[in-house]
């Protein structure tokens, strides 16, 4: 399918390094508010909505994982950025690394967190995917907040996961069904050894979603990545310990000392 127009906001020096943030099914881009404030004192900062989610217009039908790079090569055309570091959570991070082993020259280095090159369980994100079209996301919603923070975080941080649980909610039906077909129609694992972007792997050790054994296989196949586990973390990791993945990005990106 054509590539969508999504939804997105630029922040930072207009003449910095760009730094694309991917985020993770079933957010938005306000997922990285942690980040942004760190990240705009040294890049360009690009965060933009999936299709289908937020404030991007809803795709017709399945998507698969080149729909969601087409996505990003066509937001970075219309910005005019030919090249630029990618971040990515979970699906995020699917989109960035089919971006980066199929569109080497589009991407400068490579950030990919709580994400997977194949997850598995096709069967599941169909039956995910039937739930949010005859139940609506609404129903999805308590499962899948209950995946992304250690239930200790959760306990301490209520009113964050309220608000969580809201967005997820207010996802379209369509839109998140979707964004499943692409995760759970994706196997990148013979493109993993055609990055060539430097590549920091971010692992949540305690994440349900997408267990440290997917980051792990992440790290050992792409050439000279980088593995951070995190502990405690579950599947949002940038959410449950920011100050470590903001540092982790700064240091990745080249933007602390």
């Amino acid at each position: 399918m054509p590539p969508i127009d999504v939804h997105h906001l630029v922040e930072g020096p207009e003449d910095a390094p760009v730094v694309v943030l991917s985020n993770s099914l079933g957010a938005t881009l306000a997922m990285w508010d942690p980040q942004v404030p760190a990240l705009t004192e040294h890049f360009r900062v690009v965060r933009y909505d999936t299709r289908g989610h937020g404030r991007s217009p809803v795709p017709e039908g399945d998507s698969t994982i080149d729909d969601l790079a087409d996505d990003l090569v066509a937001l970075l055309d219309r910005l005019g950025v030919q090249r630029a570091h990618v971040v990515g959570l979970s699906i995020g991070g699917m989109t960035a690394m089919r971006l980066a082993a199929r569109d080497p020259e589009r991407v400068d280095r490579l950030a990919l967190l709580c994400t997977s090159a194949h997850t598995g369980n096709p069967g599941a994100w169909v039956e995910r995917a039937q739930t949010a079209r005859t139940q609506g996301t609404g129903a999805l919603a308590e499962a899948v907040v209950g995946r992304w923070f250690t239930p200790g975080f959760a306990a301490e941080n209520p009113g964050l996961v309220a608000e969580m649980r809201a967005t997820i909610e207010g996802i379209s039906d369509e839109g998140y069904a979707s964004c499943c077909a692409a995760v759970g129609g994706m196997d990148l694992r013979a493109d993993l050894s055609r990055i060539t972007a430097p590549t920091l792997v971010v692992s949540g050790l305690d994440d349900p979603a997408l267990p440290p054994e997917h980051q792990s296989a992440l790290a050992a196949a792409i050439p000279g990545a980088q593995l951070l586990q995190l502990t405690p973390a579950a599947h949002i990791a940038n959410l449950e310990q920011p100050q470590q993945v903001t540092d982790a990005l700064l240091s990745h990106l080249g933007g602390a000392s």
